[in-house]
């Protein structure tokens, strides 16, 4: 990818953090460094380390949102509106995008407007190995047309993705009943089921230093209701079946998964509430998409 030499205003950064000061400064020293020159938001989740304040002291020139409750990925939507830019990059506290990737990705979307989002190749720090969900992106089976500027997916990865702005506000953005983890799903089958197509796109890298301060075992809670509630929200009874099957036969049997179907349960009235089963052609890639799903080590909750 060659170097970017000047500002580029069509890509804004969001960044949503709570208690990681360290991390989050470091990622907007990163940003910061960027020959793109991103307006950047930090939405600050009420961090209780200072974060908000160290932020405003060093980096003046970031936008910064101090929300008054933990909203999870919901703070990405108040991000996005705070913008102003067409496309929105979303980065996590413990991520980066590399130099070049921004306008890069503006450059495929201004090309290809019928493209909502495009999701990066993520190389792990420190040793810059690919993320494992790699091979499954690149290699992802959803049908797409042959002008698409890489394959098409059906779930984005929010930490290391590009959105067009308009598109990921009228979608809804992030469902405040999903929160965190795994929250991706149900906006890309909406974004998807709206006729907007999602893409990996392997020469845009963003880097991703795992942060020790992940609660995991929590995330899998989270993540293993959210999963179930996205395949009743959206997909075709036996679908939803097979779904629910095969993320319970894949999930440790301990107190966390049981808790976390027990949190899926409780959601059924809302879920059966709001139940919109996504057009064909989207079932359809859904479908071809079982099976990597099931075999796959890197998608597992086992935190």
């Amino acid at each position: 990818m060659s170097a970017v030499r000047a500002p580029d205003p069509r890509v804004g950064v969001v960044v949503i953090t709570r208690d990681r000061r360290a991390e989050l400064l470091h990622v907007l020293e990163r940003l910061a460094a960027l020959p793109e020159s991103p307006p950047t938001v930090v939405v600050d989740n009420a961090s209780t380390d200072g974060s908000a304040a160290a932020v405003a002291a060093s980096f003046p020139g970031v936008a910064l949102l101090r929300a008054r409750a933990n909203l999870g990925a919901v703070g990405r939507n108040l991000g996005a509106e705070a913008l102003g830019t067409p496309y929105v990059a979303f980065c996590d506290d413990d991520t980066w995008w590399e130099p070049g990737s921004l306008s890069r990705a503006a450059d495929l979307l201004d090309d290809h407007p019928d493209v909502a989002s495009l999701t990066a190749r993520i190389l792990v720090e420190p040793a810059l190995r690919e993320d494992p969900i790699t091979p499954e992106l690149r290699g992802s089976p959803v049908p797409a047309p042959p002008h698409l500027p890489g394959p098409a997916l059906l779930s984005i990865l929010a930490g290391a993705s590009v959105l067009r702005r308009d598109a990921f506000l009228a979608a809804g953005g992030f469902h405040e009943r999903l929160w965190l983890g795994g929250e991706e799903e149900l906006l890309s089958l909406d974004l998807a089921a709206a006729g907007w197509w999602l893409c990996w796109i392997e020469d845009l890298r963003v880097h991703h230093a795992p942060s020790r301060g992940r609660d995991s075992t929590g995330r899998r809670r989270l993540g293993i209701r959210n999963t179930l509630w996205t395949a009743w929200l959206r997909r075709p009874a036996p679908a939803a079946l097979r779904r629910t099957a095969a993320v319970l036969a894949s999930v440790p049997a301990d107190g966390a998964s049981a808790a976390a179907v027990a949190d899926a349960l409780a959601g059924l009235p809302w879920v059966l509430s709001q139940r919109r089963p996504v057009p064909h052609r989207v079932e359809e890639g859904l479908r071809l998409l079982e099976e990597p799903q099931r075999r796959s080590t890197a998608r597992r909750y086992v935190g």
